[in-house]
């Protein structure tokens, strides 16, 4: 399990996009299930008013929209039933303290070497090392 940094979201290949919206759904039935995720790599999640995860939900699904992926509403029920009364944060609001400089060199290299073993296209390889260089965050900086 693993958010990766929401500034990455427009960058992610469509597997990794999919992915995340199953994620969220998992640490949304976790934190109803046993009031946590439960996973180092997310147990964060709890840390934090459920208005960070809300929104963190809020935009990986508009972003899956705006690429034509259909997202199961009643998922989305699932998540905002945390917090029926939730507000959505502007993106930089969203987990300041766990979306890091450090955090997003984590993910590029998650990436990275999904990209190595053959999981990722050039294609849309390119796109994240895109994302990294804006970030400052690729081994070449």
């Amino acid at each position: 399990m693993r958010l990766w940094d929401i500034s990455m979201l427009p960058y992610l290949p469509r597997e990794q996009l999919v992915s995340q919206w199953r994620e969220c759904s998992a640490i949304a039935s976790a934190i109803q299930k046993n009031g946590t995720p439960n996973h180092i790599l997310v147990n964060f999640v709890t840390e934090y008013p459920y208005d960070h995860f809300i929104s963190y939900c809020f935009y990986l699904r508009e972003e899956m929209t705006s690429r034509g992926y259909r997202t199961m509403d009643s998922v989305w029920r699932k998540i905002i039933a945390l917090k029926p009364n939730y507000v959505i944060l502007h993106q930089t609001e969203i987990y300041p303290s766990k979306f890091s400089y450090m955090y997003k060199k984590i993910c590029y290299y998650n990436l990275l070497e999904k990209y190595i073993r053959g999981g990722i296209t050039p294609t849309d390889w390119g796109r994240i090392n895109a994302w990294a260089m804006e970030e400052k965050c690729n081994e070449s900086n």
